[in-house]
């Protein structure tokens, strides 16, 4: 991969990040650990691969992206506004009423979301239906899917994965952020999955499992994905649930958490902190 344009991929993840810290910590609460773990995957996606066009939200010819583990609303929120869909400062009413960043996606309030989520299990059903959508209409718009590990407990998730074999929906690139952790507790604890790449596989998927916190690993891999052909895709995220924020990474109950100022402002600085240090190393 060109290392000028990874290097560029990072420093977008760190700020994904902040401003996701940001705006959690401006509300006091939120879903932090599953924002700061799909911050790599989102950075790739808006800042080289994804279709979009900020100023038409709706652009027929976009990409799209379904974000079905939608709690983690603030991370997209924070990518969406970094590329100009909305001003930051709006970021400052997320989950407030009347905000239009509600907690969870909704397409009816957010420019740049092109589905409502939260619904655990749904998603992928969703994203497979509008790939579908595209292959009957002989469109080249590519779907894409964030699914969550604690999330493939649901059996509807089988069922897509059933659909997108049969289908042989090529034009279906998903992710599943596999940070071993769910609402309350690990994953291993609570419905075990086992070797996921390899479940999706027996499904008939081309699959692959990498580092998810990796910039470099995660471009290689949607690039391997787009030039297999006749099958969907699942990419299996091997990250860590809070990655990047210091008072949620490597914690149990880091689903939903209470953020104080102190820890908002330390987290921030450690970001800023990284933030510098990519900028110094790219001005050199």
């Amino acid at each position: 991969m060109n290392s000028k344009k990874t290097r560029e991929l990072e420093l977008f993840a760190q700020r994904i990040r902040l401003e996701t810290v940001r705006a959690l910590g401006h509300l006091g609460f939120g879903h932090i650990g599953g924002s700061m773990s799909i911050a790599d995957v989102l950075a790739v996606l808006y800042g080289k691969e994804l279709r979009h066009d900020p100023k038409q939200p709706t652009w027929p010819g976009r990409d799209w992206l379904i974000l079905s583990k939608g709690h983690a609303g603030p991370a997209l929120y924070a990518t969406l506004g970094l590329r100009g869909f909305f001003p930051l400062e709006n970021l400052k009413t997320l989950n407030l009423p009347a905000t239009r960043f509600p907690s969870h996606c909704d397409r009816n309030l957010t420019p740049g979301i092109d589905m409502t989520t939260g619904s655990l299990g749904q998603g992928l059903s969703v994203a497979l239906g509008v790939a579908k959508a595209f292959q009957m209409d002989g469109a080249d718009n590519t779907v894409y899917a964030i699914i969550g590990d604690g999330e493939c407990d649901e059996g509807q998730i089988w069922e897509a994965a059933l659909f997108g074999a049969h289908h042989k929906l090529q034009n279906l690139i998903a992710f599943a952020d596999f940070n071993k952790q769910q609402l309350d507790g690990y994953v291993k604890d609570i419905l075990d999955l086992g070797d996921l790449a390899a479940k999706f596989s027996s499904f008939g998927w081309h699959t692959q499992e990498i580092d998810g916190n990796d910039i470099s690993a995660i471009e290689a891999a949607v690039q391997k994905a787009k030039a297999e052909t006749g099958r969907p895709h699942m990419i299996v995220l091997d990250t860590k649930k809070g990655r990047g924020c210091s008072f949620a990474e490597g914690v149990l109950n880091n689903h939903s958490m209470n953020i104080s100022q102190e820890m908002m402002n330390a987290s921030m600085a450690e970001i800023e902190a990284r933030i510098a240090a990519l900028e110094g190393e790219m001005a050199q």
